[in-house]
């Protein structure tokens, strides 16, 4: 089989051939759609809801474990909604605590539970590293187990992947550390 060499076109006479620039076109359309993928699948999606969780006081955070997502109860019963990672199987808890602590650039001690778990950490990492699996902002929540805290693992966020903790896509947490003081009553929800 014989092609005529026209510019755009593979001359190779392959005779299954077609145009080179609509192959370049089909491979660029797949990687822009895997790249919008990917993109919609990871970025922060902080977001007002007119109808927040019913029957928490205006100023609560409320997590839904089910739908990986934090709420901040507004005064108009509305509330501020953030993605989050809440506990891996068998790791995942419910109740009821206070913020009892803020942290900027929290330095981090791997709990004991987790030392076992992933023994390679280190026993310190300090505030600002990039490897601290705290980011930038922490809420440590009364009786010293669990925080609402960011993450070096954006990729973790809309997953059940924590020993316990809820993990926030970083800018989250830094804008729910503003929004909150020590005190700030939370509900973790199945």
């Amino acid at each position: 089989m014989e092609f005529t060499h026209r510019a755009g076109f593979d001359s190779r006479p392959t005779g299954r051939r077609g145009p080179v620039v609509i192959h370049i076109l089909l491979a660029s359309c797949i990687v822009v759609a895997a790249a919008l993928v990917l993109c919609t699948a990871v970025a922060p999606a902080r977001a007002a809801v007119p109808a927040g969780p019913t029957g928490y006081a205006p100023g609560t955070i409320v997590v839904s474990q089910a739908q990986r997502r934090l709420f901040l109860i507004g005064e108009d019963g509305g509330a501020i909604s953030y993605p989050v990672a809440v506990g891996r199987f068998g790791k995942q808890w419910r109740g009821t605590a206070v913020v009892d602590g803020k942290y900027r650039n929290p330095a981090w001690a791997p709990p004991a539970e987790v030392k076992r778990a992933e023994p390679w950490l280190p026993d310190y990492i300090p505030g600002g590293s990039s490897r601290n699996p705290m980011g930038m902002r922490a809420l440590t929540l009364s009786g010293g187990e669990y925080a609402i805290h960011g993450t070096n693992r954006p990729d973790s966020i809309g997953t059940a992947a924590s020993f316990g903790c809820i993990r926030m896509f970083n800018r989250d947490i830094v804008d729910l550390y503003e929004r909150v003081d020590v005190g700030t009553p939370v509900v973790v929800m199945p």
